[in-house]
């Protein structure tokens, strides 16, 4: 995992605003992503995490500043983006909708269901697989969404808040679907959410970006081991690292929540 997987380089993107101005979304943002590494960005509304997805995605150029892929093979990568809404086809159905990426691909029918049996098997959508998105709840259709990328073939997972729209229970129990898939591939991932919790609960590294335009304020490693429970006491490192995390996001008066005698 020590290789790089992908990297930005005092990365820059200006948009035309309506009065003709440009607007920064993203000004020098410099980091990495290490092969099989689940990283999680987090910073304010319009602070441009979700332009920096569309940049790593290919769907935007950056104005300035560089952007790069490393594969063993020397090719760029492919990726594979879950949004945050909604994002399956509602004419086709729970199976036709996983093995998308794969028939784009040219594989086989039974191959391509064969493979995505099994994650839907594993994320609880057994005996869905012939239903389609309008018979199923919000947080089916987000791990149908899941499943696709997964069994895609793309190294490179972006998901853009991809549970915030579910409650709860629902949200958690997608949370630990995610992470088991996510540590039987060891697939790279870029993880969007304003969750911090979310993110020290899923995550190997925390990349914080500033306000808009949005550069990298701070990263921290997410020193507890795996697997980790889902229902858990915090203990001192977990409410230092929320402590610093909040710190860097100038969140003073969240602190307090924190600061009970451990």
């Amino acid at each position: 995992m020590s290789a790089c997987s992908l990297r930005c380089d005092a990365l820059s993107v200006t948009y035309p605003s309506r009065n003709g101005a440009p607007m920064c979304a993203l000004s020098g943002l410099d980091f990495e992503v290490r092969r099989g590494e689940f990283v999680s960005v987090i910073g304010p509304s319009g602070c441009g995490k979700t332009t920096l997805l569309r940049i790593i995605a290919g769907l935007l150029q950056p104005t300035r500043g560089g952007f790069q892929f490393f594969e063993e093979d020397g090719q760029n990568s492919r990726t594979a983006l879950v949004f945050q809404e909604n994002s399956l086809f509602p004419w086709m159905n729970v199976m036709e909708n996983a093995a998308f990426g794969l028939e784009m691909r040219g594989v086989g029918k039974a191959d391509r269901e064969g493979r995505a049996s099994l994650l839907l098997h594993r994320l609880g959508l057994a005996g869905r697989e012939r239903d389609y998105p309008r018979q199923l709840s919000t947080g089916m259709k987000q791990r149908v969404a899941v499943v696709r990328a997964f069994v895609s073939g793309a190294p490179v997972l972006l998901m853009d808040e991809p549970f915030a729209a579910l409650d709860r229970q629902t949200r958690m129990r997608a949370q630990q679907a995610l992470v088991e898939l996510w540590e039987s591939q060891r697939k790279t991932v870029v993880f969007v959410t304003h969750d911090v919790d979310e993110a020290m609960l899923l995550s190997d590294r925390i990349v914080v970006l500033s306000a808009s335009p949005g550069t990298v304020l701070a990263e921290y490693r997410v020193g507890m081991q795996r697997p980790r429970a889902f229902l858990c006491e915090p203990d001192e490192e977990s409410y230092e690292l929320k402590r610093r995390i909040f710190a860097s996001l100038g969140l003073v008066s969240e602190l307090s929540r924190y600061s009970v005698a451990l």
